[in-house]
């Protein structure tokens, strides 16, 4: 095991979390130390066990980080949040969304079962030749991955032309609302 600023590392078996401070003074039980602080950029919720269970199988209380805002701003914004997901272009923006996702999932996963199912359930038919070595199952497995490009360079062109241009729209109107709340800060 290594060690790091005197202590061991690397090597409890407890769940203990230790936080060092940044004062120079030994470091504290996570307990301890108090409140997290939640405007850490490198602050990770799940990493630090927000979220989790309490390790007995029981769902530990409910812990929400408070809005970073002061003053009832954040209920505010989430208001903002709210009325625009109400408007009819962000409907229109999911409703562009949903019209080729469902289709398209719903032709790739029928292709892609179809292969499976074909590979075990006929394998004279996959063993047939095409041309040469490639028989029936290599080719079917290539148009697997040419059909992933094909569905990938679709969904992208389809974002691009339908719903690139609205959902920035919608971006920016959102962030002028909100903007407008905090008195002209960002």
């Amino acid at each position: 095991m290594q060690r790091s600023k005197g202590r061991l590392r690397g090597g409890g078996a407890g769940q203990e979390s230790w936080v060092e401070p940044l004062d120079g003074h030994d470091p504290v039980q996570a307990e301890e130390a108090g409140q997290l602080r939640y405007d850490d950029p490198w602050y990770d919720a799940l990493a630090s066990g927000w979220g989790e269970s309490a390790g007995d199988g029981a769902q530990g209380p409910a812990v929400v980080p408070s809005a970073r805002t002061e003053g009832g701003a954040g209920a505010a914004a989430a208001d903002v949040y709210l009325e625009v997901q109400r408007s009819a272009a962000f409907q229109e923006v999911r409703r562009r969304y949903r019209r080729f996702v469902v289709p398209a999932f719903v032709a790739f996963f029928a292709w892609y079962v179809g292969y499976v199912v074909a590979a075990t359930t006929a394998p004279d038919l996959m063993a047939r030749p095409v041309a040469g070595a490639v028989n029936v199952a290599m080719a079917a497995g290539l148009g697997q991955f040419l059909s992933t490009f094909l569905l990938t360079w679709a969904y992208a062109r389809h974002a691009r032309l339908r719903r690139d241009r609205a959902a920035l729209e919608l971006r920016w109107d959102t962030q002028e609302l909100t903007r407008g709340m905090d008195g002209g800060t960002s």
